[in-house]
């Protein structure tokens, strides 16, 4: 209990320190100190687009932002003079002699309510994105574990979970155990066989009435979804491989096959090889230099990370960073100073 607790005050404490870091650098960019952090523009990086679910357990909460945050954020970054671009034009504009900041939209995992909530928005404005297309999500023969396992605990008061020498009791019944376990399975998936653990998280969801696929099919586009959003010319798809593991993690044949049957799968929706390629999840330990040259080889333009950054010339544009809109962090001041670049100034990426 003790350990729970402790994590859970760390946890506040980081989101405290979080936001008063963005307070900071919004007062910082107003006065036009370190404008240079600035760079040539941004990318902005999305997941579920839909008005606020409360619930008494939500640790994805993160991951959504509500139509009505980012109306203000495209409002806020028209004030500021952004100019809005497809990730795919992206070189170009890397390369162009108009120095006015530009921005680009784009949203991972094909969730229905980017076809519900978040295309409204764009087309209101005329904003053109990408959605980058896990392909074992739209043929739903892949699940998606974070939302399996909060479902899991948000049904149960304890269940056995095999972390790979048998399996073990994990109580689940307040909230802080709850929390405890979501860390504790979160890094096991991280940390071994991707693709084991999850089929053990299935397997323990299904003993308490959990069908993980009936998650992935209410959550995500099928192809025909998929074909509705991009029958507007704002939107368009990319790749983000077939089961969303961590690529450097995968052998070299297993890892392009995974990047190239993705991109493969999206061509037989939109009828041209994609462009655009997002690494699943994004970070340093999951992305790898390898896995930047295997994005190039098969022939795409541009490949996203989730690393946090604005942009400049000589980025390399197979390891692109992005800047996540946050659910907890749902303000006009936040996206001021996340597109100012002055919080990711220490770490270089300019």
């Amino acid at each position: 209990m003790k350990d729970s607790l402790a994590m859970m005050v760390r946890h506040h404490l980081r989101r405290a320190a979080i936001a008063g870091g963005l307070e900071a650098a919004h007062v910082l960019a107003r006065t036009g100190l370190l404008g240079e952090a600035r760079g040539r523009g941004a990318v902005f990086t999305l997941h579920h687009v839909r008005p606020r679910r409360y619930r008494t357990f939500d640790p994805n909460a993160h991951l959504e932002i509500t139509p009505a945050f980012l109306d203000r954020t495209i409002l806020t970054l028209k004030r500021a003079g952004y100019r809005f671009v497809a990730l795919e034009a992206l070189p170009e504009c890397l390369g162009s002699a108009d120095d006015r900041p530009f921005a680009c939209f784009t949203l991972d995992d094909g969730y229905r309510n980017n076809l519900e909530w978040a295309l409204p928005v764009f087309e209101r404005h005329g904003v053109p994105f990408t959605v980058f297309v896990t392909a074992g999500y739209v043929d739903r023969s892949h699940t998606l574990w974070w939302e399996t396992l909060a479902d899991l605990l948000s049904a149960s008061r304890e269940f056995r979970f095999d972390f790979g020498d048998g399996a073990v009791l994990v109580p689940s019944g307040t909230s802080l155990q709850k929390q405890a376990a979501f860390g504790r399975i979160a890094a096991h998936i991280r940390g071994t066989d991707e693709a084991s653990a999850v089929a053990a998280l299935n397997d323990a969801a299904f003993e308490h009435g959990i069908d993980p696929l009936t998650i992935t099919e209410l959550l995500t586009l099928d192809e025909g979804g998929l074909r509705a959003l991009i029958s507007s010319p704002l939107a368009s798809l990319g790749a983000h491989t077939i089961s969303h593991r961590a690529v450097a993690r995968l052998d070299d044949d297993e890892a392009r096959r995974e990047i190239a049957s993705s991109a493969a799968r999206v061509e037989a929706i939109t009828g041209r090889h994609p462009l655009t390629f997002a690494y699943p999840y994004g970070h340093r330990p999951t992305v790898s230099s390898r896995d930047h040259r295997l994005a190039a080889e098969l022939g795409f333009a541009v490949a996203v990370t989730t690393e946090p950054g604005t942009l400049c010339r000589g980025v390399n544009l197979h390891a692109v960073p992005r800047i996540s809109l946050n659910g907890h962090f749902q303000s006009e001041r936040h996206v001021s100073a996340l597109a100012s670049g002055i919080p990711f100034w220490r770490l270089g990426a300019r």
